[in-house]
């Protein structure tokens, strides 16, 4: 691994006392149902050898991301913020440009958008939020996918509608490994790595998995099916950090990255583990 560290490409941290997180509901959710800051963060990740992250939003409330930017300027661990703003408000570039003047603002490297929540599969291909996704590329900006597998179609439409603009799907566009199943996942998400302004976060498996029994090999099939997808040059390593907590620790999950990854090149590796990362948000 490279004498750079480890980038951890996706966490979050959340401040129930602030608002609340209103998807955290049931009891199955329950250990994740507490705060958590950069403060749990820190130790967790210096321990892994990470030494640069990518603060990623959780709720779609204009709020959060001065707070996150804020933190990430008072950490030296953040490097970069990947906030949210309202896609489809008619000034969002003029919002862009104020969030980049706030303090902090300077590791605003993204945005992204619970398209997961959306009902419409096609969402993204809204004239409305084209616009949106047309001001961030014209702000330099990436574009953070949280979508569900029946979601990636239109996501891939609308990668090729905007070369422009950098196209980062997490959690591998969340396969069903729970279930074993491939596809139809595996084909959209080939669909989606065949434009070349998309790139993959290895990131989110295991809480697709069992959360009690999953295993690296388990994972394998879907870390494989990305890999050959996107080429390491285009996938990153996130942790899910805490949410990852509901089935491993921090440790665990970094080694499950390097489990399936590990019939690569040591460069190849570097790629996933920091270059690419490095390289999409500017870091």
């Amino acid at each position: 691994m490279s004498t750079a560290g480890v980038v951890d490409a996706h966490h979050h941290i959340w401040d129930l006392s602030v608002r609340d997180q209103d998807w955290i509901t049931g009891p199955a959710l329950t250990p994740i149902r507490r705060n958590f800051t950069l403060d749990d963060l820190e130790p967790e990740a210096r321990a892994a050898g990470v030494t640069a992250t990518v603060l990623v939003q959780t709720i779609c409330v204009p709020e959060e991301t001065p707070e996150f930017l804020a933190a990430a300027d008072g950490s030296e661990l953040v490097a970069g913020v990947v906030g949210w703003t309202d896609l489809t408000a008619p000034g969002i570039a003029d919002t862009l440009a104020a969030l980049r003047e706030l303090p902090g603002g300077d590791r605003l490297v993204g945005i992204r958008h619970q398209v997961q929540g959306e009902s419409d599969p096609r969402w993204l291909l809204r004239p409305d939020v084209q616009r949106g996704l047309a001001a961030i590329a014209a702000a330099g900006l990436v574009y953070d996918l949280v979508v569900l597998p029946q979601q990636l179609p239109a996501a891939a439409v609308a990668a090729e509608l905007l070369p422009d603009l950098t196209f980062v799907l997490d959690h591998l566009g969340k396969p069903p490994i729970a279930s074993g199943g491939l596809d139809p996942w595996a084909d959209h998400v080939r669909t989606l790595a065949a434009r070349p302004n998309t790139v993959c976060k290895l990131s989110g498996m295991v809480t697709e998995a069992d959360w009690d029994s999953w295993t690296a090999n388990g994972l394998r099939p879907y870390a494989d099916t990305v890999l050959d997808a996107f080429g390491p040059g285009r996938l990153m390593f996130g942790s899910d950090w805490p949410v990852c907590r509901l089935a491993a620790t921090y440790g665990e999950v970094l080694d499950a990255a390097r489990v399936v990854t590990n019939a690569l090149s040591e460069p190849e590796r570097e790629q996933i583990f920091s270059a690419t990362a490095r390289r999409v948000y500017g870091l």
